[in-house]
């Protein structure tokens, strides 16, 4: 029998794979002893009595909407111990119509900057950029990143509008190039973790598409949050 639950809530845009991207950890996720449910929107989140019996909410919702009660209840669950988690727009770029959302999470997605324009051709691999996770101090000793090392990737690199209350992990610095309008590097958040009441949350911007998903490092970053992530009492 599952000692703790869990409640996958996914949707919104397509082209983040939400359906075969949280696919990917199921497996992990019973293998752990999670009793996973899962929703295909936001209408969960205004079921006061089915948060409170989630441990762990994993969410993989690119943009979208949600309404006063859905936000309502979501904020009062992880407020009361509900652990929250998430990757890439599935979480940092989530209802975008909502501060209170956003207050939450405690980063939001701005942009992934480009390629050269001449090495532009109109579709997402113009914004796949070899660009490198580098872990902070807190990131070295933390549970969800001890002994990792710094990597790479080709994919997406976001930057974050942030506060101060999230718990830094890992950066990615973005360069001035003579195509952008910039005029000084931008270090972003690429992993942090947040205390909201009761609760935690943990996010990781890496993840644009499934192929990321299954890079050791992302994976094993993912895996390790939403453990840290669930409920602890």
């Amino acid at each position: 029998m599952s000692e703790r639950t869990a409640l996958i809530v996914r949707g919104g845009w397509e082209g983040h794979a939400p359906v075969e991207a949280t696919e990917l950890f199921l497996p992990f996720l019973r293998e752990q002893g999670f009793e996973v449910r899962i929703e295909e929107s936001p209408e969960v989140y205004a079921d006061a009595d089915a948060l409170a019996a989630t441990d762990l909410i994993v969410q993989s919702m690119t943009m979208s909407e949600i309404s006063h009660d859905q936000l309502k209840g979501l904020r009062a669950a992880v407020a009361a111990g509900t652990g929250m988690a998430g990757w890439h727009g599935g979480i940092a770029d989530s209802y975008r119509n909502s501060s209170d959302y956003l207050q939450l999470i405690g980063g939001q997605f701005a942009t992934h900057p480009s390629k050269e324009p001449g090495q532009c051709k109109g579709s997402q691999e113009d914004n796949y950029l070899k660009y490198t996770v580098e872990f902070t101090d807190l990131g070295r000793e933390h549970p969800i990143t001890a002994g990792m090392a710094d990597f790479e990737l080709d994919t997406e690199q976001y930057w974050v509008l942030h506060d101060d209350l999230i718990d830094v992990l890992a950066t990615t610095t973005h360069p001035v190039q003579p195509w952008h309008p910039w005029h000084r590097p931008i270090t972003s958040p690429a992993v942090w973790t947040r205390l909201w009441g009761e609760g935690r949350v943990f996010v990781a911007t890496p993840g644009h598409s499934v192929d990321v998903l299954k890079d050791e490092n992302v994976r094993t970053i993912i895996e390790r949050g939403m453990l840290w992530a669930t409920r602890t009492a």
